[in-house]
């Protein structure tokens, strides 16, 4: 068998340059007790793109590592019990913020695309335009728009929440990390590192993409005034000013940070909870799902009046709506034309979106984790 046809897998180290340009990667085996041969034919090489060293291995190999790059695949089955000749998938991360960020981002984008269509119903009725019920507004959007209406501002929406989300989780693993004591040692804090990582998490994504929020809402509400992302950033700086991409970013904030850190909050307890209950340290995808949905409803009930005020403020004075001053005058307001009840408008489809959103994104950013190894990790 020659060089160019496969990769031996032997005791000594034996290297094969693949003709990969995007990445310029060396492939090479970790040395390994058995040897085994490994056809290059039963891999799969992706030729562009940040990953492209990334490969599919069959059941017989072991593991096999893609040169020194930043990220670095590594496809591998488990030895052992429970393999049963499954295959797995790793890619290999050299820095830990990286890891955290592209992890992050994955399950932001993977979340909101998900619950697109619910995401649109909650911020028509949020606003009060096509109808006062999620089944009116999804039946004129579909009359009006069709389906692609349901997923009006969603690549927009994808961008925002892409970094947003990276930033948020990578803000609450770093400083959940820095304010955890170690084992034995007493706490640094008198309220849990959880709430105060989560609330730091809110205020640090909501502040780095908060004119992306108001331009995905503005093309949500106003679908004939502007033409695409480019439009409506252009407008708004050219008629409104650039101070507009920041209209109601403190009760954004005000409202943002108790979500987050509650959200946090109930997450890592139930967490913690799950791992004191069945005595590990390894929670599974199903679980991680319904905990994130859980910690997701609550916060989300409990900080939904100040969501509400800060959507009504972001729209501003389009079709003659009222002009809010602040969040406070807005609560007010609400209060008093609609009651209780106007506080609490969409409630029912913004639990419905954020909900298995929350899981969702909990989950995705655990798997992502997982895959996404460090050197410590293996």
């Amino acid at each position: 068998m020659t060089k160019n046809n496969s990769i031996c897998i032997e005791n000594k180290r034996c290297q094969l340059l693949l003709p990969l340009p995007e990445s310029s990667f060396t492939w090479s085996n970790i040395q390994q007790d058995d040897a085994f041969i490994l056809p290059v034919e039963d891999l799969f090489f992706p030729t562009s793109g940040l990953f492209a060293s990334v490969s599919i291995a069959t059941p017989e190999a072991g593991y096999l590592v893609a040169g020194n790059g930043v990220a670095e695949s590594v496809a591998c089955r488990g030895k052992g019990g429970g393999g049963g000749g499954g295959m797995g998938f790793k890619i290999r991360i050299g820095n830990s913020h990286l890891k955290r960020l592209l992890s992050g981002a994955i399950a932001g984008a993977v979340s909101r695309t998900a619950v697109a269509p619910l995401e649109t119903i909650r911020t028509h009725l949020m606003v009060g335009s096509n109808g006062n019920s999620s089944g009116e507004v999804f039946d004129s959007i579909l009359k009006t728009e069709g389906w692609k209406g349901l997923f009006r501002g969603n690549f927009v929406n994808v961008i925002r929440v892409a970094p947003s989300k990276a930033i948020e989780l990578f803000a609450f693993d770093t400083v959940h990390k820095v304010l955890s004591p170690k084992e034995g040692d007493p706490p640094k804090l008198q309220v849990p590192s959880s709430l105060v990582a989560g609330a730091m998490a809110g205020f640090s994504s909501t502040l780095c993409t908060y004119p992306l929020e108001l331009i995905k809402t503005r093309l949500t509400i106003q679908r004939d005034a502007y033409r695409d992302f480019l439009d409506c950033f252009m407008k708004i700086l050219e008629e409104e000013g650039p101070a507009e991409l920041f209209r109601g970013l403190t009760p954004s904030l005000i409202g943002v940070v108790p979500y987050a850190a509650i959200n946090y909050y109930t997450y890592d307890t139930l967490k913690k909870l799950y791992c004191k209950t069945f005595k590990t340290h390894d929670v599974n995808s199903l679980a991680t799902l319904l905990m994130g949905s859980a910690s997701g409803a609550i916060s989300s009930t409990a900080t939904f009046p100040l969501e509400v005020a800060r959507k009504q403020m972001q729209v501003g004075a389009v079709g003659g709506r009222q002009v809010y001053k602040n969040m406070l005058h807005a609560l007010v307001s609400i209060l008093e034309k609609e009651g209780v009840a106007g506080l609490y408008k969409g409630l029912g489809p913004s639990n419905m979106k954020l909900v298995p959103a929350a899981g969702i994104s909990f989950m995705c950013y655990e798997v992502c984790k997982k895959i996404m190894i460090e050197e410590e990790d293996k």
